[in-house]
């Protein structure tokens, strides 16, 4: 059984999850009442690609980073999650199996509310089914924004942009564990071009290499240079 401290953790990570904002003041309640949570260990799934259950994902502490299966049997990173990040779906908007594999990078708490956990929501607050919803259609902005910058945008400025992604959101993550070579699948970029990239935002001072991580060192900075605002190339 969760221990006090993390569920009062939980109910302050759902405090900043934007997709349920304006969908009922009970619905974080029942979320923490009919929901799991569960503690993870460094490389421990959430869930797996074409696992058949359904459901959402909150972390309330920790990173989980979520991976997609490319061509050549290779899992190429997508997203990485920190406090108060949700990833799911609901077989209720006529979902298939899981679409992304969830891991936990290091130490984590989720709180998980699979379908079922979500239907005894609905029985006592249907508008629960709006704020999924919500959820759903936030993933879907979230994949046209990385599509419409991965056709529009040049090498340096779409390496910018995902690390600005990463780093967005209620709690944002300044130290974001990543290998060259995730930077390089996600933005169809060689590691020699992600290198030579890294290198120009650290001497603009927007980044900090760190050993297997980035540390972002000017968000606004950064975002600004991503969108060619202010700086050149």
């Amino acid at each position: 059984m969760a221990g006090v401290s993390d569920l009062e953790a939980a109910a302050s990570a759902l405090e900043s999850c934007q997709w349920l904002e304006g969908h009922g003041i009970d619905l974080r309640g029942r979320l923490l009442s009919e929901g799991r949570l569960r503690r993870l260990l460094p490389g421990q799934w959430v869930f797996a690609e074409g696992d058949d259950s359904g459901g959402i994902v909150t972390v309330i502490s920790g990173t989980v980073q979520v991976y997609a299966q490319a061509i050549g049997d290779r899992e190429v990173l997508l997203s990485q999650m920190g406090r108060g990040g949700t990833i799911g779906q609901s077989v209720r908007f006529g979902g298939g199996p899981r679409l992304v594999t969830a891991i936990s990078l290091g130490d984590s708490l989720i709180l998980q509310a699979g379908d079922d956990a979500l239907e005894a929501i609905a029985r006592q607050e249907p508008l629960i089914w709006k704020a999924v919803a919500s959820l759903h259609y936030a993933q879907l902005r979230g994949l046209v924004q990385m599509i419409a910058e991965f056709a529009s945008l040049r090498p340096r400025q779409r390496l910018a942009a995902r690390l600005v992604r990463f780093a967005q959101g209620h709690e944002p993550l300044r130290l974001l564990a990543l290998a060259q070579q995730d930077l390089a699948d996600m933005t169809g970029l060689s590691r020699k071009t992600v290198n030579a990239s890294l290198s120009d935002l650290e001497a603009k001072g927007l980044i900090r290499r760190k050993y297997a991580a980035i540390e972002i060192v000017d968000l606004v900075g950064l975002q600004a240079y991503a969108s060619a605002a202010q700086w050149s190339e």
